[in-house]
């Protein structure tokens, strides 16, 4: 058996960024453990995991070229990335030893499991986000849900799914109602993750058995789909990986030493910790709304602003908070949720 393990490459790809690469570099080091061969393919040269245990391979995307916002990137990604990434396994079937077995890819990206398929890989889809979302969608997908939902505007509407409890309006994601269509390439990437993940070999998620229970047993009622979470450091959670206490990869750099200085000073349970990740493009009013918001509070808040985004800020905001706030542009946020003085998490749910 181990040496069956040994002599099994694994290509892990993640969706480029914070929120779905750490799952699946946590994941990664799990494969690693236990004897495989695992190489992690981004495509941000950026980006360089400190995990010794997984190789890296960054391919050829020049992602920040004519992507003015979250919707042009995402195009110019599914322009681009599918046949850089066929280039990569091309290459590396020819060049690796054994040649890898199967290719991970993040849900978000599924036509992944066709280039997987084009070189005779098993192809996995990784969900990062719990079943209950993924649920869904699936249900929407099918046409057991609806939209737009009967009645939505009274505020009143009730639905009832399969292994769930009755849902209102405001239980559902944005994406299932979102008639502005804020975000239309955001949305059909949310939507597109259930398009062909039964024709996958694997179906995986982000998630455990007791965390929600009824849904996991319907969707395996349906389909051979494994729970793998959490996925987080084993230092948080079993401590089966020695030193593993960071995912070890950061999109932007930390703050590290002036969110912990700062956390250090504070009373347990007293600080409101905001973040939004690393694509969410808020508008100015709601940058406003928020900062305002924080203010009026008049508890201690650290709240992650990306350096693009701080000139959305309203003028003098962090020389009037400084007493009670501390604005950064990026945390570490394992370290910021462990600590005594964080009391409260608000964030984007993404």
């Amino acid at each position: 058996m181990e040496k069956k393990h040994e002599e099994t490459d694994v290509l892990v790809f993640p969706f480029p960024i914070q929120g779905h690469i750490n799952p699946m570099l946590q994941f990664s080091k799990r494969l690693a453990s236990k004897g495989l061969r695992v190489t992690l393919i981004s495509t941000s040269k950026t980006m360089q995991p400190s995990a010794s245990s997984i190789n890296f391979h960054s391919i050829d995307f020049h992602e920040g070229d004519a992507a003015a916002n979250v919707d042009e990137y995402l195009e110019l990604y599914e322009s681009v990335v599918p046949k850089r990434l066929a280039q990569f396994i091309e290459e590396y079937q020819i060049c690796s030893q054994h040649g890898a077995k199967v290719l991970v890819y993040d849900s978000g990206i599924p036509w992944a499991l066709d280039v997987a398929k084009q070189f005779g890989l098993q192809g996995a889809s990784f969900f990062t986000q719990c079943w209950a979302v993924n649920a869904i969608f699936i249900h929407l997908k099918e046409g057991s849900l609806r939209v737009p939902l009967e009645d939505e505007n009274k505020g009143n509407v009730v639905v009832s799914l399969p292994s769930m409890p009755e849902l209102g309006m405001s239980d559902l994601p944005s994406f299932v109602s979102d008639k502005s269509g804020s975000y239309p390439c955001l949305s059909k990437l949310v939507r597109s993750q259930f398009s062909n993940f039964q024709e996958a070999d694997w179906v995986f998620c982000n998630t455990y058995d007791k965390l929600e229970h009824e849904i996991i047993k319907w969707m395996r009622s349906k389909w051979p789909i494994k729970t793998v979470g959490p996925t987080i450091p084993s230092m948080y959670l079993d401590k089966r990986l020695e030193d593993d206490n960071d995912y070890g990869l950061h999109l932007f750099k930390p703050d590290t030493d002036l969110c912990l200085n700062w956390l250090n000073s504070k009373e347990a349970s007293s600080v409101v910790y905001v973040s939004f990740g690393s694509i969410a493009d808020l508008t100015e009013e709601q940058m406003v709304e928020l900062a305002m918001g924080l203010k009026l509070t008049n508890k201690n808040f650290l709240w992650v602003v990306r350096e693009t985004e701080q000139n959305k800020l309203p003028s003098n905001f962090m020389e009037e908070t400084a007493e009670k706030g501390l604005v950064v542009s990026w945390s570490p946020q394992l370290d910021v949720l462990a600590h005594r003085a964080v009391g409260c998490f608000m964030t984007h749910c993404g």
